[in-house]
């Protein structure tokens, strides 16, 4: 017998979105993002919840897991010219960069299916664009499919991927041969992974550490909670390419690792023709990127 639950995802109190299946529960908050709020595996909450749904509202960057849409990570803030567009930005982080998109904190909609989505555009992002996010339980997968269409007339530079916040203590591996060095520094290198920055093996991730992740392996992450006796294997695939970001701020009781279709700086990196640039849709078009999140225990075999 399978780990199924044929029941579809359906509104909650206190407006709440569940989907669950065998060991897996999710439970999101379209309005405030579509985010992911709580993941319950074999009874342990996963993401860093907070007691007080108002606290995604308070804080939207450091709980639970966000849509990061039409771009992911740090542009920068102001006016570039892309073809005959101007994409004009305010800064919303204390860096002064516009960080993880337009869509992590404003109401989203529910289909009959269980899919949320919102429409955005505006406020210095000259396309329109719908985006939308479902979640689905398969024996012990929790896939999580994001899309981003664009809605204008002219081709949309466009990027997608997702920020969990994981509880720690967890052990990580990246299996990936270059690493972005810093997400926060505009210039810095894509170099070969070394150091304390080679997450080839299963560990702790140092403190501190903000980086990018390129072209991962299969699985693209692996983790392992030992406190906990539970791991995943976190697959993702995308047309565009798939990176791994992964920030362990020393403050925090959380790290995040982000499956994502492109690297930090994506709008110059799209404009100067370099890898992990956003990706171009067309009018009508449509990019996705799937997850899928495989649970088992740590007494069980290696979970795919």
């Amino acid at each position: 017998m399978t780990d199924v639950d044929p029941r579809p995802a359906a509104p909650a109190p206190e407006g709440l979105v569940i989907v669950e299946g065998g060991p897996i529960r999710l439970e999101l908050l379209p309005a405030v993002g579509g985010r992911l709020h709580r993941l319950r595996v074999f009874g342990q909450d996963l993401l860093r919840t907070p007691a007080d749904l108002a606290e995604h509202v308070r804080d939207p960057f450091f709980w639970g897991g966000y849509v990061m849409t039409p771009w992911c990570n740090r542009i920068a803030a102001g006016s570039t010219a892309v073809g005959d567009e101007l994409v004009d930005l305010e800064s919303n982080f204390p860096d002064g960069t516009a960080i993880h998109g337009q869509v992590y904190d404003v109401p989203w909609q529910v289909r009959d299916d269980g899919t949320l989505w919102v429409r955005g555009g505006g406020a210095g992002w000259p396309w329109p664009y719908e985006t939308t996010i479902r979640a689905s339980i398969a024996d012990r997968v929790l896939t999580i499919e994001q899309t981003l269409t664009n809605l204008g007339a002219g081709p949309m530079p466009g990027g997608l991927g997702i920020h969990p916040w994981f509880r720690r203590p967890l052990e990580v591996r990246i299996p990936a041969a270059r690493v972005l060095t810093s997400n926060s520094d505009p210039d810095a290198p894509i170099e070969p992974v070394s150091g304390y920055l080679d997450l080839r093996d299963l560990r702790r991730m140092p403190d501190d550490l903000d980086a990018a992740w390129l072209d991962p392996g299969e699985p693209a992450v692996e983790a392992v909670w030992p406190d906990l006796g539970i791991r995943v294997a976190i697959r993702a695939r995308s047309q565009a390419g798939v990176h791994i970001v992964a920030a362990s701020p020393a403050w925090l009781d959380a790290i995040a690792v982000e499956p994502q279709t492109h690297l930090p700086q994506g709008l110059r990196r799209h404009l100067r023709g370099e890898s992990g640039g956003l990706h171009l849709i067309e009018p009508g078009g449509t990019m996705r990127l799937v997850i899928e999140m495989t649970f088992a225990r740590l007494s069980e075999r290696d979970p795919g």
